[in-house]
């Protein structure tokens, strides 16, 4: 195994990070594959395409596998996270998975702000990885975490490094490397539309900045809740919430609002009439992308689905037909 030492060792010889793309674990990341959607379509126009990144091709199961390994990547290489520190970032799930899957093969120590609501197969996951959990009060959502993992790492600095990803830049970078790229490639350009959900952000802030740099006329549309209280796991309703610092309004042409029960709804449809299965914030970016798709007379439409629907089987609500 490598560990944190040995990367530290190297960073000060003058090697930079990316020694540990030689990892096979990281080299799972990213790449990911282009999906059609096709059966689910409705009244849409035979020039219109609509595609989704299955993210839950990436090796910690989601898309999150992008920043996290690139917040990592960055600290290591600024000498922000040190041997003997521990990781530390609130999370809703997937990005603590992340980080936890990382942390394991390189021997980097995890401990996670997490909502005491999130479903138990994310914290099997996470103890199986060995990741320590601070459990915060569900009815503060994923602000309440954020709260919480701000306060320990204000108490105890020299024992924490807080990755913070809905501030850190390595985040949105990451997809700004990779997710736009891989879009770019796979469309061979033709791409028209990019819908992406709001939770850090990030997602949606690099990508988008990638597409936009390519071709200035891709219009970009962000996908929220509809309301402060929602089902929407891993998203958020950025009017009523703590705003990420990579959070740029300027870059969504549009922001769509999707109800908890229609992204419930496209995500049974997406596993009966697709095969696909997806989490519920896949189903709220397919909703929007549908939405979207329907409005056009051609164009392609591109979509990322954060992760597939293992994580969430235990929500009765949205497996009952």
């Amino acid at each position: 195994m490598t560990s944190l030492v040995d990367i530290t060792q190297h960073i000060a010889v003058g090697m930079q990070p990316l020694d540990m793309e030689g990892m096979a674990l990281i080299k799972a990341v990213g790449n990911t594959p282009l999906l059609p959607l096709r059966r689910v379509v409705q009244d849409i126009s035979p020039d219109v395409e609509i595609y989704a990144k299955a993210e839950w091709f990436n090796p910690g199961g989601s898309v999150k596998d992008r920043p996290a390994f690139n917040i990592i990547r960055t600290a290591l290489f600024e000498g922000r996270l040190l041997p003997g520190m521990r990781l530390l970032d609130s999370t809703s799930g997937n990005m603590g998975i992340a980080y936890a899957t990382f942390g394991a093969a390189l021997d980097i120590k995890v401990t996670l702000a997490m909502p005491d609501n999130a479903s138990p197969e994310r914290v099997s996951i996470l103890r199986a990885l060995g990741a320590e959990v601070v459990f915060t009060d569900p009815m503060e959502g994923s602000d309440g975490a954020i709260r919480v993992a701000r306060q320990m790492a204000q108490e105890r600095p020299d024992l924490y490094y807080y990755a913070n990803q809905y501030d850190n830049p390595a985040n949105w970078q990451a997809h700004y490397r990779g997710t736009g790229p891989e879009i770019a490639e796979q469309t061979s350009g033709a791409v028209t539309h990019f819908v992406a959900g709001l939770g850090t952000s990030g997602t949606l802030t690099g990508a988008s900045r990638y597409l936009r740099e390519r071709n200035p006329r891709v219009q970009i549309i962000a996908v929220q809740p509809d309301s402060p209280f929602h089902g929407l796991e891993g998203l958020k309703h950025m009017p009523t919430a703590i705003r990420p610092g990579i959070y740029d309004p300027a870059i969504p042409d549009r922001t769509v609002e999707i109800p908890t029960e229609a992204a419930h709804e496209i995500v049974r449809r997406l596993a009966r009439q697709e095969g696909y299965f997806v989490g519920i914030s896949s189903g709220a970016a397919a909703a929007a992308a549908l939405q979207i798709a329907a409005e056009l007379d051609e164009g392609t439409v591109v979509t990322v689905f954060p992760d597939a629907g293992y994580k969430y089987l235990s929500d009765e609500a949205l497996w009952v037909y």
